[in-house]
């Protein structure tokens, strides 16, 4: 009897969404099938699938042990999320290759399907970085007798759900600081910084409003700078290693001695980046604003204002639930108060896709949720990506070794020089 070739091996999923990704969060249930095409008969033993999540970090730090000597010591660690075995075809041991337990696959294209339920407990978000990442994934394993396995491993997405329509995630952000320049015995006037932003939490795509105030009575001229920084913090046995890197900037114009610069509402877009990742014990990534003035021949003078990038776009003003609108109402009559003009949407799907992707993803009206919605924007954009992208440069070195998270309160009304 002449046996037949395997021609092709693939595992496919069945999407949740219309984009077609196969993204997923705690809770779903992942379905899909395994394809096998032969070209002619195939005897088979079994047909197993492995679906495993995992966070891993992992680094190498150099030592010195004295008298010239150095080792290199090794940081690893990891947390497991998913770990679901199934058998498709045949039974769990492999070592009988008798007639009777063997299976025969005719020649042409057979699907097999799969199916389980990810975890109901908080997963991590699907991320890729430089010393660490968070990976899920299926495995099939197709096993013939007295040949070796045939396998095949397919990665999914996916995404642990951030609300930002939360009163903590809805509350504006603002801060002030002040420095005085000193050189020898010389003192100039100060330089002062007042900054905020409507709310803490935003969505992949969206732009910030930078509402800031910047005087300077000094006698150099200084720049206000406004820039989103991602910090990436992974831990193994009992150190951290921290990642910092610079993902979008504005400048504004330079001011001269005695002049001050106000940004009523200046725009700093949010790129496709990770969503924030703060409930993994191993990996976390975190977001933060910084509005600062860039002073030559000093320390700049700095203003951190803590963000987060969530996957469950904000609500319009008249549809929120009363539930949110009730525990938010104090922070947003503040709000509406404070600032001139409302927040902002999330951008639409063609303004952040291209033509290629929008053709892509044309489908017919249905219902969705928020997080579907979301997936039509910037948060698509992210996953792709995330999916076909290398990681980005990443610097270790801190740009801001001397940022102060305190808040001095308080600054003159005008310039003493004037």
């Amino acid at each position: 009897m002449v046996l037949g070739k395997v021609k092709g091996f693939t595992v496919s999923y069945d999407c949740l969404n219309d984009s077609n990704v196969p993204v997923f969060s705690s809770g779903d249930s992942v379905s899909g099938r395994v394809v096998i095409e032969a070209t002619g008969d195939i005897r088979v033993k079994s047909l197993k699938i492995h679906a495993k999540g995992f966070a891993k970090v992992r680094w190498t730090e150099s030592r010195n042990a004295g008298s010239n000597t150095a080792y290199t010591q090794n940081f690893t660690e990891e947390v497991e999320y998913l770990n679901h075995k199934d058998i498709l075809i045949g039974h769990e041991r492999d070592d009988d290759n008798s007639e009777e337990s063997l299976t025969t696959i005719h020649s042409g294209r057979h699907e097999y399907a799969f199916s389980f339920e990810l975890p109901q407990t908080p997963l991590a978000t699907s991320f890729e970085g430089k010393n660490g990442s968070v990976r899920y994934w299926v495995k099939a394993e197709l096993h013939r007798p007295w040949l070796l396995p045939v396998k095949v491993k397919k990665e999914f997405t996916v995404f642990e759900h951030i609300d930002i329509n939360t009163p903590s995630l809805l509350s504006p952000q603002a801060g002030t600081k002040e420095k005085t320049l000193c050189c020898w015995f010389c003192t100039s006037g100060p330089i002062s910084l007042s900054a905020k932003i409507e709310r803490k939490g935003y969505t992949l795509g969206e732009s910030i409003q930078i509402f800031a105030e910047i005087e300077n009575c000094s006698s150099r001229v200084v720049v206000p700078k406004a820039a989103i920084y991602q910090t990436q913090t992974f831990y193994a046995k009992g150190k951290m290693k921290e990642v910092k890197q610079l993902i979008a900037n504005l400048r504004g114009e330079s001011l001269s001695a005695g002049k001050t610069e106000t940004w009523s509402g200046k725009m700093l877009k949010i790129p496709p980046v990770s969503p924030s990742i703060l409930d993994c014990s191993i990996i976390r990534v975190e977001y933060s604003l910084m509005v600062y003035v860039d002073i030559p021949g000093a320390m700049n003078l700095l203003l951190n204002l803590p963000l987060v990038i969530g996957t469950i776009p904000l609500h319009p003003f008249g549809s929120r639930t009363s539930s949110v609108s009730s525990q938010c109402s104090m922070n947003m009559n503040w709000l509406s108060m404070a600032l001139p003009e409302r927040p902002e949407a999330p951008p639409s799907y063609a303004e952040i896709a291209t033509e290629e992707q929008r053709q892509n993803s044309m489908a017919p009206p249905a219902a969705r949720d928020d997080f579907e919605r979301a997936l039509e924007g910037p948060l698509f954009a992210y996953i792709q990506e995330f999916r076909f992208q290398p990681p980005p440069l990443y610097s270790e070195i801190d740009p801001n070794p001397d940022q102060v998270n305190g808040i001095e309160e308080g600054r003159p009304d005008s310039c003493p020089s004037r």
